[in-house]
């Protein structure tokens, strides 16, 4: 997503433009369901089932019902969408992996289908040719909107290459994962810790404006040693402090890493090392919505119309990684990793021979807004993951694995 939305939205209030018509009613239907489900957990629903419920719901969640998403008229834009360099630039630095026996590619989420589009053109342009090109997608629509685009940017004889999957593949996998922007949209577990304890927020029907709020109750036992550990070695926290905790991150990786023959797992995501994730003045977590290009504090606001998402701990990625017999092989901030992996070159050869000064401000602005720390640049971090494989000799960026 983009690191500045054209505004915000604070907590407590809806964003606007109020939806209207069919958004407005699937909306209201997701919300009854979520009704449904505080009651049947007796007055209390988990935060991070709420938010599960909001993004995946058959039907009506945001990722699965069919609205429009992506883009400059959607609701965000991630860094592919935002500039076809970012894929070049990350099959560029992959290449010198997909060779002999690495020859595939499986993408978790794959958004529009642009990622998939400019890495398997540039393979091309450098004469890697991969056998296959695997997107695990949940989203009906979006699975649509990929191959609408993929069939039009590569032709039919290219297509052949690609497969979408409903699940994993049952074979082992000798190449590349690919999940960008994937862990931020992993349901969260959010906390509260007061006087000592740690309490569950979740949701409760009670708030009179989005029919549903923020509630707390004592943590489950597992909840509960988990953040005592985080306070114990990142602490200690402020009075009232929140924050999240994204469990679902290990089961995930230690899926890959069983699927992960040989080769590199590449992770792109908003984040942070642990220290600052969890750092004092960090003390309303990172949780926000987006709906319409603004960021939004009130995560009740338009159930279903809405995305939710909230940024990694790079940390507990690098320990699920350890735990998962992966080896943590880089870490650096996004702008960092493109610079090193051949963005400039990729620039300068794409306005090479170009008089047109309207394309060269408009690449030179996308380059910018990937690398600046003050836009994508920093917000955003790479981690990169292995098995029996070394990073790519092409290309160097700093090494910030110290900071985990």
């Amino acid at each position: 997503m983009v690191a500045r939305p054209e505004s915000s939205t604070p907590a407590g209030t809806r964003p606007e433009p109020e939806p209207i018509g069919e958004a407005l009613a699937l909306s209201e239907r997701l919300r009854d369901r979520i009704r449904a489900a505080i009651d049947a957990g007796g007055g209390f629903l988990p935060f991070s089932r709420y938010m599960e419920m909001a993004l995946y719901e058959p039907g009506l969640g945001y990722y699965v019902n069919g609205l429009r998403k992506l883009g400059a008229d959607g609701d965000f834009v991630t860094a592919p969408e935002l500039s076809p360099l970012f894929g070049a630039t990350l099959a560029q630095w992959l290449g010198p992996v997909l060779d002999g026996t690495r020859c595939e590619i499986l993408e978790f989420g794959a958004g529009s289908g642009r990622l998939a589009a400019d890495v398997i053109q540039r393979l091309d342009d450098l004469g890697v040719r991969l056998e296959r090109y695997r997107i695990l997608e949940v989203s009906p629509d979006l699975r649509a909107q990929q191959q609408s685009l993929l069939a039009a940017r590569l032709g039919s004889e290219r297509m052949v290459r690609v497969e979408w999957l409903d699940r994993l593949p049952a074979e082992p996998l000798n190449g590349v994962v690919l999940a960008n922007e994937v862990l931020d949209a992993m349901p969260v577990e959010v906390f509260a810790w007061r006087e000592g304890r740690v309490l569950q927020r979740g949701v409760v029907a009670q708030d009179a404006a989005t029919g549903l709020s923020f509630a707390e109750r004592p943590a489950p036992q597992w909840l509960d040693r988990a953040v005592r550990e985080l306070e114990r070695q990142v602490g200690p926290w402020p009075e009232g402090y929140v924050s999240e905790l994204r469990p679902a991150v290990q089961p995930w990786l230690r899926t890959v890493a069983d699927l992960l023959a040989d080769g590199l797992v590449w992770i792109g995501d908003y984040g942070y090392p642990r220290r600052e994730f969890y750092a004092a003045e960090r003390d309303a977590g990172t949780l926000v919505g987006y709906y319409r290009q603004q960021l939004v504090l009130e995560p009740f606001a338009w159930p279903g119309l809405m995305d939710l998402t909230a940024s990694v701990d790079f940390t507990a990625v690098a320990e699920a990684a350890h735990s998962a017999d992966l080896d943590v092989l880089a870490y650096a901030a996004q702008g960092e990793f493109l610079l090193g992996a051949g963005l400039p070159a990729l620039f300068e050869q794409s306005v090479a021979g170009n008089d047109d000064p309207r394309h060269i401000m408009q690449l030179a602005q996308q380059v910018r807004m990937l690398t600046l720390p003050g836009e994508m640049g920093e917000r955003f971090q790479v981690m990169v993951l292995g098995r029996r494989c070394d990073l790519p000799s092409a290309g160097s960026f700093p090494d910030r694995r110290e900071r985990l």
